[in-house]
């Protein structure tokens, strides 16, 4: 699999969504990036808490160490988007 197509998979990263309105973003704002912060931020957050939980699991000896989509899912239902 390729680095790109790593990086779409919902198995492997997290914050896709984030990345997708990022870009958008980007696009609909000429590429002003002082408009996008928002996003950014957005963006940020979410890999900040998904690499803590992946830090967390690699501590307790869990694998695999990132939650899979579906378990992704059901640990932000329970919990709220906390970013």
């Amino acid at each position: 699999m390729s680095r790109h197509a790593q990086l779409r998979d919902h198995d492997v990263n997290p914050c896709v969504a984030e990345t997708d309105a990022s870009n958008k973003c980007m696009d609909d704002n000429n590429y002003n990036k002082d408009k996008c912060t928002a996003y950014f931020l957005k963006y940020r957050n979410c890999r900040k808490f998904w690499h803590a939980i992946m830090m967390q699991r690699r501590r307790n000896g869990v694998k695999p160490e990132m939650p899979s989509a579906e378990e992704r899912k059901k640990m932000l239902e329970s919990m709220g988007k906390p970013y």
